[in-house]
């Protein structure tokens, strides 16, 4: 037997399979983690790790004081730059460790 629909890339479809088991929130929380790097930039990103994200809030390891400091001077530029990456508003604060 022969399927008549075209087969599709996971990535083209995965947006709907979240959906479909209402985990669409749980996508994007992912989103936001993934797009990290490409917000803060190389030298940013390998200074921190992202530990957790979790009720709107953004949970980030900071390996040294002086980048934590510099960070929280950041923040509001970071939340925007994140929420502008995935196109909404999901990030509404970042923690420093």
């Amino acid at each position: 037997m022969t399927s008549s629909r075209t087969p599709r890339k996971f990535d083209d479809i995965v947006s709907e399979v979240y959906s479909i088991y209402g985990m669409q929130d749980a996508h994007e929380e992912h989103q936001a983690l993934g797009v990290w790097g490409s917000v803060v930039g190389e030298t940013i990103a390998r200074m921190t790790e992202v530990d957790k994200f979790a009720r709107g809030i953004l949970y980030v390891h900071v390996l040294n004081p002086s980048w934590r400091n510099e960070l929280s001077f950041r923040k509001k530029n970071i939340i925007s730059g994140l929420n502008e990456a995935v196109g909404r508003v999901l990030v509404k604060d970042i923690v420093f460790r």
